[in-house]
């Protein structure tokens, strides 16, 4: 079956009714189109989610796959002990995807039932109408750009030659340094670097994203790069129309949301 849906999400933790409170007065944007992209999803119909996230087990040279029967999320260390969540995992096509890749790709199992939050939180506004929904949760590596991109481009034609009808999520944030009030400090070239992926990401210009300067990524504190270039990976060759629903930075912290239609 097709893939039938991706996206790139944010996965602030603000945006939790009971973490965020009054904060999420300034994260409406985000929020709305955080609902709009469920709707997407579940026009979609699919059976299974992939999400990309940095917020796993990452691995210096390997790309890693949580692998459980269930998952459960909650948001415990952000001080919230009543929102929590189950999820089934897709043990099947994860094993399937493993077998396939482990002679072509650094890719390794591991197994944790409690979920990170870099998947948690977009499955939270993503996923809540959709009950039987199964997930793989895949983390990415220390690896370069180029070899994430080579990733994505194998990972897609194990995702395609399978029966199930996928959805891939990149969970990640832009730059974290993108005002005075921002956690990690503030630097000038965070929303020059927000505003070139974005305007790549738009007109599907992969090669600049892949070339983007190590220097410049680490000075501009960002988390979702590597996720976004798997997810271009898999969506290499395909046809799809980018649509931006949002982008805003009340904190300092780039938190785009954006659907490639299929």
């Amino acid at each position: 079956m097709p893939i039938v849906f991706s996206a790139i999400t944010p996965h602030s933790p603000l945006l939790i009714p009971a973490i965020g409170k009054e904060n999420l007065k300034r994260l409406k944007k985000t929020e709305a189109a955080l609902k709009k992209l469920a709707d997407e999803l579940y026009a979609s119909n699919p059976d299974t989610i992939l999400i990309i996230s940095p917020h796993g087990k990452l691995k210096e040279t390997a790309f890693n796959i949580n692998l459980s029967p269930e998952y459960l999320s909650n948001f415990e260390e952000f001080g919230d002990f009543v929102t929590k969540f189950k999820t089934n995992g897709d043990i099947g096509l994860a094993h399937k995807i493993r077998e396939r890749m482990e002679t072509r790709a650094p890719l390794q199992l591991s197994s944790e039932s409690n979920l990170d939050h870099g998947s948690s939180i977009p499955l939270f506004f993503l996923s809540a109408d959709l009950p039987k929904i199964k997930i793989i949760p895949l983390y990415y590596s220390g690896l370069d750009l180029e070899a994430h991109f080579k990733f994505g481009q194998l990972l897609k034609r194990e995702l395609i030659y399978n029966k199930e009808r996928v959805a891939v999520i990149a969970s990640g944030e832009l730059s974290h340094r993108l005002s005075k009030s921002s956690p990690a400090g503030y630097s000038p070239k965070g929303k020059k670097f927000d505003q070139r992926l974005i305007e790549y990401l738009l007109n599907s210009k992969t090669k600049e994203i892949l070339s983007f300067d190590q220097n410049l990524i680490s000075e501009v504190s960002e988390c979702g790069l590597k996720s976004i270039v798997i997810l271009m990976g898999i969506m290499g060759g395909m046809k799809y129309e980018p649509e931006m629903l949002s982008y805003e930075y009340p904190f300092g912290i780039g938190y785009l949301v954006m659907n490639f239609k299929l």
